[in-house]
């Protein structure tokens, strides 16, 4: 097998991720999130600053991925359950009552509004 790509070429990619425009709405919505694990009934602990960062980065990510220059609330939505739902523990009666921390996370989405985003003026069709 041949690499396809270098250390350097990883490293530029990280760096390029970081560069991806969050807007503050964003940010506060993914932080909404955050704050709710660790109020919600059915979470001992909930989600921790680094769970946020991952959160943050991945949805960085996604958007790179996706051909955009910045994150939709849609991507911090669509990754919350993946990156979040490893770092959270159950109380032990939630376990009891089949409570699954996807499901805990899916409420916790559902109850939060979605903010709305101006479309970049780079990205409008002409």
């Amino acid at each position: 097998m041949q690499p396809v790509a270098s250390a350097s070429d990883l490293v530029a990619c990280q760096r390029a991720v970081r560069e991806v425009y969050v807007d503050d709405k964003v940010r506060r919505y993914l932080l909404q999130i955050i704050s709710d694990t660790r109020s919600h009934d059915d979470i001992a602990l909930g989600a921790s600053p680094r769970a946020s960062l991952a959160l943050l980065r991945a949805a960085q990510a996604l958007a790179a991925l996706r051909g955009r220059s910045y994150v939709l609330p849609d991507d911090v939505k669509r990754l919350a359950p993946h990156v979040l739902g490893h770092r959270l523990i159950l109380k032990p009666e939630s376990r009891l009552r089949r409570v699954t921390t996807a499901q805990v996370l899916e409420e916790i989405v559902a109850e939060i509004a979605v903010p709305t985003l101006a479309q970049p003026a780079a990205e409008e069709p002409t």
